[in-house]
């Protein structure tokens, strides 16, 4: 990366070190090695204190194979990891491997960084084996007792000084503009504090911000130590590896100065990512080197990102508080102002609702070039100059700043009284606005240390300044600025702007009423239908991508495409003709053999009682269909003069399903096909897998013959009657059992659950729900043990624990009368073992309440047995 340096008379500030290309240092810190990699393992960079570990010559190694340094054992494992790698972001690692097979234990971290895998590895600790799903566990439980964020953000830094030993552990808070502040500290005794203590932007420049969403774990084990250098520095084509995923990549020469400056001499940091952004940040200081085992770390990584869901969780559960009591306001406003011939002139005769709604010092109106004010706001002549600034925001959005001065400097002059705007644009042309407004609060903020009082340097990369060697208090006294506005008032502000344009627009003369309300329903339509497109874009893309490896040349894909397209459009037309409601099986036979073959629709004949598919089968059977319909196009029997196709259903009267069976004959001969392309994919496998029947294709000489079911929950012998429609009294000899109440109060219960996050996820909601006591087991050893030794009520069984099946365990629960729920994640049926044939299967991902019930029926069953 080519950085030109600005000229020496250029004014400079730490933004210049946004420029500094921190992931493309070159270097690893010194307590591990690395080996980058291509994708045919061929050995591309190696850190240059590889010898240290392995006999090589460093300078040699590049352009060889990984197996020349690495045995075929490490190779295998490495690629492994990379297997279960999600979308080559974050890293996989390997703890306690041989890596080099000469009896050396190291921690491996494995990650891709653009087409290079990149083995970071690190000689392993010498202790007792420690659980680090457990570890965190116990962490979280403890996190999670706690009343109110402070408390929570208090026992998070306890919890990680507790367990990692550092000297000082921080919670960093990052505002929107990017500086932060501390909002919770565990320090040990001696040390000052920095709690409350403010930090500019510039502190953590925005590359490292984003590195920290990427890379959610640091570690800078000694900010003295020698960097290691990566050999060759650079790849034939001229470029630098990105460290960006590196658990060692090095330090910034001006963040180990920043450092060294507060009298750090080890640091780490755990990010805290909530919706794809950086909220906050676990800052760990020492102040001699100290470096942390690579479990360990992974235990403090697993713990920041659970962390995050708690605090999103809670930041949400407040925010919809203040929103159900705004919105209970908003539906009083609106109520009121439909009650009345509202024009846009009289909305001030609400002010007082508005203001109640959206809490503010002042309100205007600024509506056909004039303005009425209530409370504290500019003059009704400074409005004018405030219109035309708000105009060049854009149409139909809400505007908010605590600032308007910065923005505005005409307001300076009315920054006593205004400092903070937030607009509603109720029209478009001309604009007219609802105007709430906020006093300036003159604050004080205790930054660490003067930002301003730092030196001017020539660096590697230009002129920039260095950190600041001061880190006492420092008092600035802030103007121009008001109580900011929350994200929840913005919604409250977008929400009374759509419904103050519907309660307008009922009063308007009829053309203007039109075009506002077009403007409206596309917004709303764009809303509502936004996962909906997001879905079947997805779909579309997904039969492009599959469709590609089954055409010889573009206008074959292209047919290819459209067909299959087309047969989904269909489908969807299917849907909207019967308001969605179920379709007979013949007609959607029906319509892919008209679209598809015109005149030659006389040769398929289809017979069997009246079958209605639900509407979440259409989709399924259009596309199977269509590419049997295709298929018998170009290859079978429609593809001559002579052939024909019989299809047939009926139920079957053991399991009530639907058995189809598609005939040809009279055509060419037939022979399997050499290789399966996606067409044969969807016929054999979108009825197994998207409506959980089945799928048989027999390619005969005389044709091909393919059998279907489908299970029951999929159509209705008679179409749906019309809601409200009654035929007689209600036979209630079918009816399912009265559900079983769905609680477990005084429960004592048993989780079998090989993955440590389910198995959390499960013990709190069986605990939420009144579960007394739940054990959790990994594996069949452990969950006998707990079985024999622990008294319970009822058992939660995951299918599949990696190694084994939970299986082993049925016979110890039936001979102790304990009930038990099996859950799985695969898609298709699983076949039980006898002895468990009444018990209940629940495929993951359980909804809660589905979860709880499973577990409150299969109690309630074995009491009443």
């Amino acid at each position: 990366m080519n950085i030109s340096p600005p000229s020496h008379g250029s004014d400079v500030d730490l933004t210049n070190c946004d420029r500094e290309p921190i992931q493309f240092l070159g270097q690893i810190q010194n307590f591990g090695i690395l080996i980058a990699v291509s994708m045919d393992w061929l050995i591309e960079r190696v850190s240059e204190n590889l010898a240290d570990y392995v006999s090589c010559d460093v300078h040699d190694l590049p352009g060889e194979p990984v197996l020349k340094i690495l045995p075929e054992s490490a190779v295998h494992a490495i690629r492994g990891r990379l297997q279960v790698l999600s979308a080559n972001e974050g890293a996989e690692r390997i703890f306690g491997f041989d890596l080099f097979n000469n009896g050396g234990r190291f921690d491996v971290a494995v990650h891709v960084s653009g087409h290079s895998i990149v083995i970071e590895a690190e000689l392993a600790s010498e202790r007792p084996n420690i659980n680090p799903g457990a570890l965190v566990k116990s962490m979280i439980s403890r996190v999670q007792k706690t009343d109110g964020l402070d408390t929570l953000f208090r026992e998070c830094v306890r919890q990680l000084r507790g367990i990692t030993g550092f000297d000082r552990v921080m919670l960093y808070r990052f505002a929107s503009s990017g500086a932060g502040s501390v909002i919770a500290e565990s320090v040990r005794s001696g040390l000052g504090a920095f709690l409350g203590l403010n930090y500019p932007a510039t502190d953590i420049p925005s590359q490292a911000r984003a590195l920290y969403v990427r890379n959610q774990i640091r570690i800078i084990a000694d900010v003295n130590a020698p960097t290691v250098g990566v050999f060759p520095e650079l790849d034939p084509h001229g470029r630098p590896l990105d460290l960006s995923l590196s658990t060692l990549r090095s330090v910034s020469p001006i963040h180990l100065e920043y450092l060294r400056n507060m009298g750090v001499s080890a640091s780490m940091s755990v990010s805290i990512v909530i919706d794809g952004q950086l909220w906050g940040l676990f800052a760990l200081h020492h102040y001699a080197p100290r470096h942390l085992p690579m479990e360990i770390r992974n235990a403090t990584e697993l713990f920041g990102q659970m962390v995050s869901l708690i605090v999103e969780g809670r930041l949400y559960k407040e925010r919809q508080s203040v929103e159900e009591a705004a919105r209970a306001l908003h539906d009083k406003f609106v109520a009121k102002m439909a009650s009345v011939a509202t024009t846009l002139e009289s909305i001030v005769e609400f002010a007082d609702e508005l203001r109640e709604i959206i809490p503010c010092d002042g309100f205007a109106v600024w509506a056909k070039g004039e303005g009425r004010c209530f409370g504290s706001t500019p003059s009704p002549d400074e409005l004018p100059g405030l219109a035309r600034f708000l105009n060049r925001a854009g149409s139909s959005r809400v505007y908010a700043t605590d600032e308007i001065s910065a923005l505005h400097p005409p307001a300076a002059d009315f920054m006593d009284r205004a400092a903070g705007v937030l607009a509603i644009p109720i029209s478009r042309a001309p604009r007219d606005y609802i105007l709430f407004f906020r006093r300036e609060i003159v604050q004080t903020v205790t930054w660490a240390g003067d930002p301003k009082t730092k030196e001017r340097m020539i660096g590697p990369h230009g002129v920039r300044l260095t950190p600041r060697k001061s880190f006492e208090a420092w008092k600035e006294t802030v103007h121009g600025r008001s109580l900011p506005w929350t994200d929840s008032e913005r919604k409250s502000a977008e929400a009374l702007r759509v419904s103050i344009l519907e309660v307008l627009l009922r009063f308007n003369e009829e053309s203007e009423r039109q075009a506002n309300l077009a403007t409206q329903r596309q917004e709303l339509l764009i809303a509502e239908l936004n996962h909906r497109v997001r879905n079947i874009l997805s779909l579309i893309r997904a039969l492009v991508a599959q469709s590609k490896p089954g055409a010889t040349d573009v206008d074959e894909f292209a047919r290819i495409i459209g067909g299959r397209i087309q047969a989904l459009a269909r489908a969807h037309d299917q849907i909207t003709g019967a308001e969605f409601k179920a379709t007979s099986l013949a007609s959607i036979i029906q319509t892919e053999v008209s679209a598809y073959i015109g005149s030659k629709i006389q040769r398929v004949h289809m017979d069997g009682p009246d079958i209605f598919v639900e509407a979440v089968g259409f989709s399924t059977l259009a596309l199977v269909f269509h590419e049997l319909v295709t298929n018998s196009a170009k290859y079978g029997a429609l593809s001559d003069s002579s052939g024909s196709i019989d299809v047939r259903w009926h139920i079957d009267p053991d399991d009530d399903s639907c058995r189809i069976t598609w005939t040809e004959s009279g055509g060419p001969p037939v022979a399997p096909p050499s290789r399966r392309g996606f067409g044969s994919t969807i016929i054999e496998r979108s009825i197994p897998h998207d409506l959980g029947g089945e799928a048989t294709l027999d390619y005969r000489l005389a044709g091909l013959i393919a059998r279907f079911t489908l299970p029951q929950q999929v159509f209705h012998l008679q179409p749906p009657r019309p809601a409200g429609a009654q035929t007689g009294p209600k036979d209630t000899s079918d009816m399912p059992p009265a559900p079983v109440p769905a609680s477990l109060k005084g429960l004592r219960g048993l989780i079998v659950e090989d993955n440590m996050i389910i198995s959390l996820d499960a013990e709190q909601l069986m605990i939420d729900n009144g579960m007394a006591e739940v054990h959790i087991a990994a594996s069949v050893a452990e969950a006998r043990r707990i079985i024999e030794t622990q008294p319970i009520d009822v058992a939660l069984l995951d299918v599949n624990l990696g190694t084994e099946t939970s299986f082993p365990l049925v016979g110890n629960l039936n001979q102790r009368g304990i009930p038990f729920v099996f859950v799985t994640g695969y898609g298709e049926h699983v076949e039980l073992p006898p002895d468990a044939e009444e018990a209940s299967a629940i495929k993951k991902p359980f909804a809660n309440d589905q979860l709880v019930g499973a577990i409150a029926r299969a109690v309630a069953k074995r009491s009443s047995d």
